[in-house]
């Protein structure tokens, strides 16, 4: 299945998902792959710059410690591929051994495609130079993305939900049973699980969720939402995604350990504009530099 939409949209829109909730990452792991990560175990971000030279860039999209700040049992890269791009699947191999030397754990590579023929490809081992060191991705694709057409199951997974409706959303179920669980979803969530939905959808797919919204109550920040909603937001409640999502840009930079200084500080947090918010927060996911949150502001 293709979808007709702005790739890097997509990528960070994966990105976030799991960096807004790591223990999503341990899920897919455990219930699809099986890997031995404790049901128990809390999960936490960490930097994902294995640069092993100045001029030489390598950054993985989500790095995942499992277990103790100090001892971590677990790594995780997670990795969002929607093209074939052999130097990718090299650099996975290279990810891998670097958060190993540094952990001196089990580390795991989890590669998210929305693609099929990506998600095959990606699949392959990889092999390298080194004697004996071969690495096979876990690799999550359409193909093992389920239907989910139960609002039960949609309201109890509703990250994975939101990967069935990108993948499975032109069943008309599929995106009846998301919407419907959202309706038992904590109202300060809601809103974030129908962004991610919206912005992985296709087009067509976004339209029926957005008449469905229609006989919703819960405010949304999709486009369309901002525009039939927008103003009937109560201010406090507006306070406080606006905070959430300052918190958001200033936690993933953190994350990252990209510097923020005192003036970018200060903009973020004095920032009431959910819409920027949301585009610096989507940036702050991958960004390597503050400049880089505010181009074309």
């Amino acid at each position: 299945m293709a979808f007709r939409d702005v790739p890097s949209l997509i990528h960070d829109t994966l990105n976030l998902m799991f960096r807004d909730r790591p223990q999503f990452a341990l899920e897919i792991l455990r219930d699809q792959f099986g890997v031995d990560v404790p049901n128990s175990a809390s999960a936490y971000l960490a930097p994902g710059d294995f640069n092993d030279r100045p001029s030489r860039d390598s950054q993985a999209d989500t790095v995942i410690l499992v277990g103790p700040p100090r001892d971590p049992t677990h790594g995780v890269i997670v990795e969002i591929q929607q093209e074939v791009e052999e130097s990718k699947r090299r650099g996975l191999a290279r990810y891998a051994a670097a958060l190993w030397l540094q952990l001196d754990c089990p580390v795991t590579v989890l590669v998210i495609c929305n693609k099929a023929k990506v998600a095959r490809w990606m699949a392959r081992p990889i092999t390298t130079s080194l004697d004996a060191y071969e690495l096979t991705p876990k690799v999550f694709g359409p193909d093992l993305t389920p239907v989910i057409t139960d609002a039960k199951q949609a309201r109890e997974h509703p990250e994975l939900a939101a990967l069935s409706v990108m993948v499975h959303g032109e069943q008309p179920l599929v995106a009846s049973a998301f919407m419907t669980a959202l309706e038992n979803v904590d109202p300060e969530h809601a809103p974030q699980y129908y962004e991610y939905a919206h912005r992985l959808a296709s087009e067509a797919v976004r339209r029926t969720l957005e008449e469905i919204m229609k006989d919703t109550t819960w405010p949304v920040y999709s486009p369309f939402a901002k525009e039939h909603y927008g103003k009937g937001l109560e201010a406090g409640k507006k306070e406080a995604r606006v905070e959430e999502r300052g918190n958001a840009v200033l936690t993933n930079l953190k994350a990252r350990g990209v510097h923020v200084s005192d003036d970018v500080h200060e903009r973020i947090t004095t920032c009431t504009d959910l819409s920027l918010l949301s585009t610096w927060m989507l940036r702050s996911a991958t960004a390597t530099t503050t400049d880089e949150l505010f181009t074309d502001d």
